[in-house]
């Protein structure tokens, strides 16, 4: 596909035009968004190495880190939860991570109190102070991310946002915010998936480094 044509089928698509592509016609429209957001992406560096880093400290003072999100970043927030508890790429011990995504949990606080506390109402009952709370909200205007924001304040937990577009309400809320600077949620996802995959690599090279010290 010529790249005016791609240009013109993405600008449509943003405007919620209906286009009949193919199968291939989509896959290189897809590479043609990450081939424009990857120079941003590459300003997203130092973000990346301070939750990184945040991480292992947490870990470092007997903390766990607590992700959640909705729909795709609640799969998202699954997904990263267990490799680091259990594996992602070497043989390592196990890191003290979990998701916020017990189905009776949520189910029964969204009926009793309003799933815009289904998180906080966790955090409430398992953080402790030195732990991480890393929230995944792809528009940044999720109020259950608030909320969960609100409550670790409160907890003295720490705070890591993965987001998208310009950020929205949960813009400057984290002590650590990485925004990934596309209007497509299917993008932003994508890309939270690459930037947990790189610390993952590198947590795992760092927990290996310790146990060999």
């Amino acid at each position: 596909m010529a790249n005016a044509g791609a240009r013109r089928m993405r600008q449509d698509r943003l405007a919620g035009m209906i286009w009949h592509m193919t199968p291939t016609d989509a896959y290189l429209d897809a590479l043609s968004d990450w081939q424009q957001l990857l120079p941003s992406l590459a300003r997203l560096s130092t973000d990346v190495d301070g939750l990184g880093r945040a991480m292992m400290a947490c870990w470092a003072r007997g903390g766990k880190v607590m992700f959640a999100g909705n729909g795709g970043s609640c799969a998202d927030a699954m997904h990263f939860a267990e490799e680091l508890s259990v594996r992602f790429h070497r043989n390592r011990r196990a890191l003290a991570a979990l998701a916020l995504t017990d189905a009776s949990a949520m189910s029964c606080c969204g009926n009793d109190f309003g799933f815009d506390q289904i998180f906080s109402r966790q955090i409430e009952a398992l953080g402790k102070p030195g732990d991480l709370f890393v929230g995944i909200s792809t528009s940044g205007n999720s109020t259950n991310i608030i909320r969960a924001v609100d409550a670790c304040r409160q907890q003295g937990v720490h705070v890591a946002l993965l987001l998208g577009k310009d950020g929205g309400s949960l813009r400057g809320r984290g002590d650590v915010t990485l925004i990934v600077p596309s209007p497509l949620t299917h993008r932003i996802q994508e890309v939270h998936k690459l930037l947990f995959h790189a610390l993952c690599i590198w947590i795992d090279e760092q927990v290996l480094s310790e146990a060999v010290g």
